[in-house]
């Protein structure tokens, strides 16, 4: 348990980050999810709009400092591969 006003604080404020990049990470993984699901169904339209909300969130998640830009630059290019893939 934090002892000083100071760790207190920074224990409140570590906590409310937590909360917040534990959700914005569901939320990219979700969005990951769909564009596979629409993929796996074979859908293209639905794969290529789920595509750019999935993108949309990852960069969102790197500006964020959530994710490293690396592992969502390889997870957009999974992904579109995947996609492409659909309308050949």
């Amino acid at each position: 348990m934090a002892n000083t006003a100071s760790a207190r604080k920074s224990a409140r404020q570590s906590e409310v980050r937590r909360k917040r990049n534990a959700s914005l990470r569901s939320s990219t993984r979700s969005a990951m999810k769909d564009v596979q699901k629409a993929v796996l169904a074979g859908d293209a339209a639905a794969a290529a709009t789920a595509l750019i909300d999935s993108i949309s969130k990852l960069d969102r998640t790197v500006a964020k400092g959530v994710m490293h830009r690396n592992a969502a630059s390889r997870q957009k290019s999974r992904l579109t591969h995947a996609v492409k893939a659909l309308s050949k």
